[in-house]
């Protein structure tokens, strides 16, 4: 028989099908390993690996972006009912409180008519969001409600992407203990609440000064995503009594900012009263 050559395009055209057949079998990408945050110059990640959005573990979430006017509107059209009284002590003498239920919410109940400005309202824990909203209340945040939980605290929380720079601006320029607390009042927060991250900024210190020290110029988050030693000791040793105090943290209330969490720790929240 004669001897027929091989076709040149033959090896050609079995590398496309190839390629074709990888495309299609390859893994999607790995949701999960995206942080939630808004990253800025001092986060040390990209928006590839962190962004305002989860879609991990079958839920969906994208935090709003919160104008100007829902921050005017947190300020004057409510009042809170009940306001908590100054700390007496340091949280961070006592243990940590065990964990929250975690479906409990600290709910913002209205408790005067609604044409009144600034509408008063109380803060309330419910076993879920469900049990608060028929109830006639408004989540604010997963957790108990504690003295950071109030809608004039949260304003500071929306407003500020990144509360670390200006608190521990606060704790350099006043080491003392509690001589930061006009400081953190003048971001914003009330005086139960800012006497709370006071008392953690002293604790952190205290626990952690030698990484933190060698952490001032770093960014938030190492390149593969952890956070930076002197984050990840404040949040081990000043964490959960801090969250046992305020109530509220930004992860608990669904909102994005500088410092980015794993889709698994944050809790998904739209604002709306």
């Amino acid at each position: 028989m004669p001897h027929r050559p091989r076709s040149r395009s033959a090896p050609l055209a079995a590398l496309l099908l190839a390629a074709a057949c990888a495309k299609e079998t390859a893994p999607a990408a790995d949701a999960c390993a995206i942080q939630f945050g808004r990253p800025n110059a001092q986060t040390g990640l990209t928006a590839a690996q962190c962004r305002p959005q989860c879609d991990c573990g079958g839920t969906v979430f994208a935090a709003p972006s919160y104008d100007a006017a829902f921050l005017l509107s947190l300020l004057e059209d409510w009042t809170h009912e009940e306001p908590y009284p100054p700390l007496a002590s340091d949280p961070f003498a006592s243990p940590a409180p065990p964990d929250d239920p975690p479906e409990m919410v600290c709910g913002v109940l209205p408790t005067g008519p609604a044409g009144i400005r600034p509408r008063p309202y109380r803060l309330v824990n419910f076993a879920s969001e469900a049990a608060a909203r028929a109830a006639g209340a408004r989540p604010t945040h997963f957790g108990h409600c504690g003295v950071c939980s109030t809608l004039a605290n949260l304003a500071v929380y929306v407003r500020e992407n990144d509360l670390t720079a200006p608190v521990r601006a606060c704790g350099l320029l006043h080491p003392a203990p509690g001589d930061n607390v006009a400081c953190l009042q003048a971001l914003g927060f009330d005086l139960p609440c800012a006497q709370v991250w006071s008392y953690n900024t002293a604790n952190t210190r205290a626990a952690c000064l030698s990484p933190c020290l060698a952490a001032l110029s770093q960014p938030y988050h190492l390149p593969d995503g952890r956070l930076n030693d002197c984050l990840r000791c404040d949040e081990e040793q000043s964490g959960p009594v801090f969250k046992g105090a305020a109530g509220r943290t930004r992860r608990n209330s669904g909102l994005a900012n500088a410092i980015c969490r794993p889709c698994s720790e944050v809790r998904p929240l739209v604002h709306a009263y």
